[in-house]
């Protein structure tokens, strides 16, 4: 088993529940697949380096968790088309 980091900024637009229930559908999909999340932080709303969908904040994620090799790109593809998530990117963390 490997270590990850999914990170996902999720739009400040929609209500608290909805940034909630992103995040747990998040956790999910990483369980769906064969991963244990270890944490979730939620380092809150910032400020994005650019414009994204004319959007200027977002609040940030960072889900650590446990996978095979091959859970990383499982994952991507199905937080891909969720629709509060703006951006996203999962790497592998150094033991």
């Amino acid at each position: 088993m490997n270590k990850y980091e999914l990170a996902l900024i999720v739009s400040a637009k929609i209500e608290d529940d909805a940034r909630a229930d992103a995040v747990e559908k998040a956790k999910d999909i990483i369980a769906k697949f064969g991963g244990t999340v270890t944490e979730v932080e939620d380092a809150g709303k910032k400020r994005l380096a650019y414009e994204i969908q004319k959007m200027k904040e977002g609040f940030y994620y960072f889900i650590q968790f446990d996978a095979e090799s091959d859970v990383p790109a499982q994952v991507e593809a199905q937080v891909r088309i969720m629709e509060p998530v703006i951006r996203y990117l999962c790497v592998r963390q150094d033991a």
